[in-house]
């Protein structure tokens, strides 16, 4: 028994299993610990290549290698959690009352807790019945990929999308997993069912699935959308109204379609969370943001992009109503990138009172990065002239 200890793994895994359906996991599956072979070679070309978002572990060798993680690594255990692909209640986003939203996996409580609860009852089951066992468990943020670990434990494929697809549930589902030095039987993958399906691909909006399977980061609206500098020009437009990640390549998958379950409470969206007014984020306090958004996973980089976001969707729907709100934080914000995307934002909305504050704006600014969004925006609005 490779780095195991003396236990019957195939009754534990029966007994495991059972549990897990009583404790509401929605699927669970069992791999070996061995390396992540293909893995690691894939995310090398993926740092040749700079695709990396830089929120991941930068060492390849612990992503891969699970003995690196706990001694005597035998086995790996992945679950997975159906979450909603649908919203009840879906307020309407109208001129004068526009809205943003939240991508699927930031709706109800941040998944990163429910599924670390799950896991932690899953080891003190563990435990009880093998008190000398060794485990480490990790959602997201831990060392190995969910996704590797998830497709290695026959959860579902890896699709061209780049997350894993299963049968039941689609793509929406999270991820987590432990690590023990119990040998369990391993499940067997399952095999790629995209076929020359490649919606995903042609449908991304920034180009960022190269091509199925492979994605860029660095052109992700998922991660663009979490980034803290200035949003470059070339993604501004393609943001639409997002506050935070991406669901196309999900939307347009057929495997996908007919795909919304609501397993668990706590994973159903508070419309007005999910799909808040946008023009009350813009000065919204730092108190005010946690009371409000603190509980959901889009949360966890701020209030800043969020913030940077629902000035660019209100950019994108020529919001003429909230150019006051715009014109005071040009005036009065103490954040370059806020002042900056909110005067590109207003040359873009345009008005007639537009051109005066920006020339206003421009003789007061000392930032340079500003100033240089002051002349986009003062630009934009000669060209409304123009056209």
């Amino acid at each position: 028994m490779k780095g195991g200890i003396c236990v019957t793994g195939a009754q534990l895994k029966e007994e495991i299993v059972a549990y897990s359906k009583e404790i509401g996991i929605d699927k669970i599956g069992f791999a070996d610990a061995d390396v992540f072979a293909e893995l690691k070679e894939r995310l090398r070309i993926q740092q040749d290549l700079q695709y990396q978002s830089g929120f991941e572990e930068k060492d390849i060798d612990k992503r891969t290698e699970p003995e690196r993680l706990l001694t005597g690594a035998s086995s790996i255990i992945s679950i997975a959690l159906a979450y909603p692909s649908k919203m009840k209640n879906a307020p309407k986003s109208i001129k004068g009352e526009r809205r943003g939203i939240f991508c699927r996996a930031s709706w109800g409580k941040d998944y990163h807790h429910i599924l670390r609860e799950k896991l932690a009852l899953l080891e003190a089951f563990i435990i009880e019945r093998v008190p000398d066992a060794n485990i480490k468990s990790m959602v997201d943020t831990g060392e190995l990929s969910d996704r590797a670990v998830a497709q290695r434990a026959g959860i579902g494929w890896s699709a061209k999308n780049c997350a894993i697809m299963s049968p039941e549930f689609g793509s929406y589902m999270y991820l987590g997993e432990m690590i023990t030095n119990i040998a369990f039987p391993a499940d067997t993958p399952m095999e790629d069912q995209c076929g020359s399906c490649n919606k995903c691909v042609e449908a991304c909006p920034t180009g960022a699935l190269v091509q199925g399977g492979q994605l860029d980061s660095s052109k992700c609206i998922a991660f663009l959308t979490q980034t803290k500098d200035f949003l470059p020009d070339q993604y501004r437009e393609k943001l639409g109204n997002r506050l935070y990640g991406c669901d196309t390549c999900q939307t347009v998958c057929p495997e996908n379609k007919g795909k919304d379950f609501h397993h668990h409470a706590e994973m159903e969206p508070d419309p007005e969370i999910a799909k808040p007014l946008l023009q009350p984020l813009l000065t919204m306090s730092n108190r005010d943001f946690k009371e409000k958004f603190g509980h959901v996973s889009g949360s966890w980089r701020g209030k800043k992009p969020i913030q940077r976001n629902a000035i660019i969707a209100l950019a994108h729907f020529r919001e003429e109503a909230a150019i006051p709100d715009l014109v005071y934080l040009l005036k009065n914000d103490p954040r370059p990138v806020i002042r900056g995307t909110a005067a590109w934002a207003i040359g873009k909305i345009g008005g007639h009172e537009a051109e005066l504050e920006l020339s206003s704006a421009k003789e007061r600014e000392k930032d340079d990065l500003v100033a240089l969004e002051i002349d986009k925006g003062l630009k934009m609005l000669r060209n409304q002239e123009i056209s």
